[in-house]
């Protein structure tokens, strides 16, 4: 419901008025949606509120108080059944900046100075009776747009052909959202606003102001542009958090970055959850991967807090980017966490593939597959009460378009040979089962490796052995794969065509197939 242009619609300003020790005010319906508390309009009670690190519930007349300093964002956690409202580019409206000497001299510009904390902060809801519990999510990996060329490459080659459905109720982009150039972010907000959906935003390590010395200011133009950098919301029964989880300058030598989170984030998380249900789905958004326990890419204490802190909720998910390839991490007892049942990570594939390289298609966009050799796309996850699944849509391709089939083309007849065939299901995981069959024959099942998809290795092979250069730019080497299939391809049949068929089993109980041919020929003598 686009009916705010005004940054004013949550407040009451009074000219000249000091600092407050607290920040008060009322979270409202706003029924005739001019963004103003009327005589007419009630509070709305048991609203979470933040300052970032504090949650508190409004009273039964809706009114909060929260603890106010010199810079903060006072933020409202939307419960489901309402709406936040959302400004002429879908950006949901639900916080306020206080910053009485903005942001410091920076290369990119900052929140501009604000005035006196207001007397009053009050926030608009919409009622909305019709939110289900079952609906679905758009998740975006690494827009990183690093000229107005790939602008339009994210706008033409993904945006675009977005398969949208009226289930599909928000979206998130999980980071990078442009590469380095902050100057960016109002060309990216003007290509997202074009799915025409409410729209949240994650930070990301190229979302970041470089030019300051402490963490906690290097999102001041992502605010600017966003807002807050940890909030969180509700739809039907889930709970979702959106969380900075780059420690920029990295505080170990104070060069580069490092994946973790601060003690106020992490108090915000514990504070956070004291008023979400132990039934509800609780699902994080970030950008670095948790990765896993003894690696250097995220800060272990910090990943043992977090498990620490959701060790009560039996239901949970998180999501990142950052690594532009696709991959699913289980956390076990092993690992630090706590629950009965794994604690489900998805590193989800990027929009922007592998950097935008590769040959440009007939659209003049970068086929831009990633190393791994999942095709560049987008994330559905489709919560039902507590319960997710999830799927990956390839850009550009039927939403049945689950896997890539490699096989030699053509094999000789009753000759053995070590070349085989090759699944990449990209949203697989080696617990998944993954079978195949030769014409209707009976189902074997593939063996999983972790290995190169020889697919992604023939397509940058063919850049090195070319004689004519190609338009674009030659994709990144590949790595290994950690949702690759292997199995011998058989030559003792008929000479012709044979069709391979493959079946997978997802770790959501669901059945995908899709085949592919090959030929056997007589062997030349």
């Amino acid at each position: 419901m686009k009916i705010f242009k005004l940054i004013t619609y949550l407040l009451i300003t009074i000219p000249g008025l000091v600092i407050a020790q607290n920040a008060t005010g009322t979270i409202f319906e706003d029924k005739n949606g001019n963004g103003k508390l009327d005589s007419n309009e009630a509070g709305i009670p048991n609203v979470a509120v933040t300052n970032g690190e504090n949650v508190v519930l409004t009273d039964k007349k809706g009114k909060y108080k929260l603890q106010a300093s010199n810079d903060f964002i006072i933020s409202v956690i939307k419960p489901s059944g309402y709406d936040y409202p959302v400004n002429e580019n879908n950006l949901p409206l639900f916080y306020y900046n206080h910053k009485p000497k903005g942001s410091s001299d920076l290369k990119y510009e900052g929140v501009e100075a604000t005035s006196d904390l207001p007397r009053k902060l009050d926030f608009p809801l919409i009622k909305n009776d019709d939110e289900k519990e079952n609906f679905s999510a758009l998740i975006f990996g690494d827009p990183q747009v690093y000229n107005e060329d790939q602008v339009s490459y994210f706008e033409k080659g993904l945006v675009s052909q977005v398969n949208k459905n009226e289930n599909i109720l928000f979206g998130i982009s999980l980071g990078d959202l442009v590469g380095n150039n902050l100057d960016l972010f109002n060309p990216y907000i003007q290509v997202i606003k074009k799915i025409e959906l409410p729209w949240y935003n994650v930070l990301g390590n190229h979302d970041l102001n470089f030019d300051v010395d402490r963490d906690e200011h290097s999102d001041e133009t992502f605010e600017k542009f966003f807002g807050p950098s940890n909030y969180a919301f509700n739809y039907g029964k889930v709970h979702f958090i959106v969380l900075d989880d780059i420690l920029y300058p990295d505080p170990r030598d104070n060069k580069g970055y490092w994946g973790g989170f601060r003690e106020d984030q992490l108090n915000f998380i514990e504070n956070d959850l004291k008023h979400v249900p132990k039934d509800h789905l609780i699902v994080l958004s970030f950008h670095i991967p948790l990765s896993e326990p003894n690696g250097d890419a995220f800060r272990n204490e910090d990943r043992q807090r977090l498990f620490e802190i959701l060790k009560d909720f039996p239901n949970t998910l998180s999501l990142s980017a950052h690594t532009h390839i696709q991959k699913q991490d289980f956390f076990n007892k092993d690992d630090g966490w706590h629950g009965e049942n794994p604690h489900h990570h998805f590193n989800v594939g990027t929009t922007s593939g592998d950097w935008y390289s590769g040959k440009l298609n007939d659209n003049g966009i970068p086929v831009s597959t990633m190393r791994d050799g999942t095709p560049k796309g987008y994330a559905v996850i489709n919560f039902k009460d507590n319960k997710y699944t999830i799927d990956y849509q390839v850009a550009g391709e039927s939403k049945d378009y689950k896997m890539q089939i490699f096989s030699p083309r053509v094999v000789a007849k009753d000759q053995n040979t070590k070349a085989g065939i090759y699944v990449n299901y990209f949203m697989g995981s080696e617990n998944d089962k993954v079978e195949y069959r030769i014409d209707d024959g009976s189902w074997s099942v593939m063996k999983y490796v972790e290995d190169y998809d020889p697919s992604y290795v023939a397509m940058v092979y063919e850049w090195d052995l070319t004689e004519e250069l190609f338009s674009g730019r030659r994709p990144s080497n590949p790595i290994k794969s950690k949702h690759l299939w292997r199995a011998k391809i058989p030559t003792k049949l008929a000479e012709g065509v044979h069709t391979i068929e493959v079946k997978v089993e997802d770790m959501f109980g669901r059945i995908f197939t899709q085949t592919h041919e090959y030929r056997i020929v007589p062997q030349d003598k």
